[in-house]
């Protein structure tokens, strides 16, 4: 059963110093880029043929989202291995491609994760691979599935149908483009991802206006960047960052406004790309072959459980479920030959890095490796940050720490002080993974999950003002992976992993009957 804590909570809405990035009348550090397809490709009319060729660095928030009345939560699901994916063939909006038994099997996969949560409706795209794909997790369910063409993938005009060796072959410097720089990527006079980027933001008017709790969309790699990424605020220069597996699952919280008015709603990124398989097995970040990666291991839950809030927890060592997901956390680690474990020096930090150091070792023992492995443990201060937490309000401070949003509730001295402290603490992790005596490194990194929300703003080249749309679960892992090494530009894996936990955790939906609040 795929699993994620409850929809958005009460730390999503109270925030009073901190404008959450969507899309309201204060003055933020950035802006977000959310403008509907059409009045996107107004825009682009009105340029002059310099000004189309440059990309804005700058996201602009000119088009709200559409307000909602009560808590939302949009779970992604991308279709599984087509035809054209074993080929490598570029698929685009093309409807050519079929599942094959491998892209069946996923898509059975994913219906057995989310066999026993509650959907309202599901949008699906048109497209044969992703129609299939939603008919198989739809089920028997009796609600009709809508299509939606907005939903297509990517549209790639004379890429579509090539092998990629054929793309290099016949377009030469468009098909490097496409490769480094796609956000500025123009084929047959179009910009497909500034247009994919427009289609996402007119997608996420219908899907919040309908009228319905928890929607399930079934789509496609590109089109899912750009929903996860328009929802969050990221421009098109972060296409290809935030990875979307075959029948990889994303799972956005959408909470009205506290004061009850027609603005945009809160919004929290839960989790991304949840896969059928390990999210750690050997594979390529957007196509490319990475040696250096970091796992952000979120420690397992304390003594006093799920109810412990920031002013009770301390220093306190794990539950016995926390001891249970260090175990499991430990036994997904086991297919990656770890080189170093870097800890917070708190209790349940250190307690779960050990689980991990230990099993690392014992991999040969395990049947996991032919030989022992040696694996080097370091304690570093930064990756403590209660006591930065603790010095915050006393509304935040009782919070329980897993409720998703929850950072939106402390004070603009404390986050800021988290933020400085975690870009220390990501500037040691980047020395780590920097070591040259290895053609391989991966450092884990075992701490509190409010300072694995900002190593990831960090790896995304964020401000602190965007920490509170992430959220991360006792005992999840996150994934970055660095293909052009630890000087290059992060890629996300994935979010707030928590398959391997298996029964340990909660349903990623719950039946909305007779409940005012998720």
């Amino acid at each position: 059963m795929l699993s994620v804590s409850p929809p958005p909570s009460l730390p999503l809405l109270h925030h009073h110093n901190r404008s959450l990035i969507h899309h309201g009348n204060h003055r933020l550090l950035f802006t977000v880029r959310s403008s509907s397809s059409s009045s996107i490709q107004e825009a682009v009319e009105e340029k002059t043929s310099n000004e189309k060729n440059l990309l804005s660095s700058e996201l602009y928030s000119t088009t709200p989202f559409p307000s909602i009345k009560a808590a939302k939560r949009v779970i992604l699901v991308r279709h599984g291995q087509s035809t054209w994916n074993e080929e490598g063939r570029i698929q685009g909006s093309s409807d050519f491609s079929v599942l094959t038994k491998k892209g069946e099997a996923q898509a059975e996969t994913s219906r057995q994760m989310l066999i026993d949560d509650s959907f309202d409706v599901c949008f699906s795209s048109p497209l044969i691979r992703s129609k299939r794909t939603a008919e198989i997790i739809w089920g028997s369910r009796k609600v009709n599935m809508i299509t939606d063409s907005d939903l297509r993938e990517i549209d790639l005009y004379s890429f579509q149908g090539l092998l990629k060796h054929e793309g290099k072959e016949k377009f030469g410097a468009a098909f490097r483009q496409w490769q480094v720089d796609a956000s500025n990527f123009n084929i047959d006079g179009h910009f497909p991802v500034r247009e994919l980027w427009g289609r996402a933001r007119n997608c996420w008017n219908k899907i919040l206006a309908h009228e319905s709790r928890s929607v399930l969309v079934v789509a496609h790699n590109a089109v899912n960047q750009a929903l996860v990424a328009t929802a969050i605020g990221l421009g098109t220069e972060y296409f290809r960052i935030l990875l979307q597996s075959n029948c990889g699952v994303s799972v956005l919280d959408f909470a009205p406004r506290v004061d009850g008015g027609d603005g945009s709603p809160y919004i929290c990124l839960n989790r991304l790309n949840q896969t059928p398989n390990s999210p750690v097995a050997a594979g390529s970040s957007a196509g490319r072959k990475t040696s250096k990666r970091i796992i952000l291991v979120s420690h397992g839950t304390t003594q006093g459980g799920t109810e412990a809030t920031f002013s009770n927890s301390g220093n306190q060592p794990m539950s016995m479920l926390g001891i249970i997901q260090s175990q499991k956390t430990s036994e997904l680690l086991l297919d990656l030959n770890v080189s170093t474990i870097v800890s917070s020096p708190k209790n349940a930090s250190v307690e779960m890095a050990t689980t991990i150091s230990r099993v690392q070792e014992a991999a040969d023992c395990l049947g996991a490796d032919c030989v022992p492995r040696c694996v080097e443990m370091k304690q570093i201060q930064e990756l403590d940050v209660r006591d930065i937490l603790q010095l915050s309000n006393k509304d935040a401070t009782e919070v329980p720490p897993l409720q998703p949003g929850f950072l939106n509730r402390f004070e603009d001295e404390a986050l800021s002080a988290l933020w400085e402290q975690s870009g220390k603490a990501w500037q040691s992790l980047l020395n780590e993974l920097s070591d040259e005596s290895k053609s391989e490194k991966i450092v884990v990194a075992v701490g509190d999950p409010a300072i694995h929300i900002a190593l990831m703003g960090h790896c995304l080249n964020l401000t602190e003002d965007w920490m509170g749309l992430f959220h991360l679960d006792a005992g999840s892992i996150s994934v970055l992976d660095f293909p052009d090494g630890p000087t290059g530009r992060g890629t996300i894996r994935c979010i707030n992993y928590t398959a391997h936990l298996g029964r340990w955790s909660i349903p990623i939906t719950r039946s909305t009957i007779d409940d005012e609040e998720f």
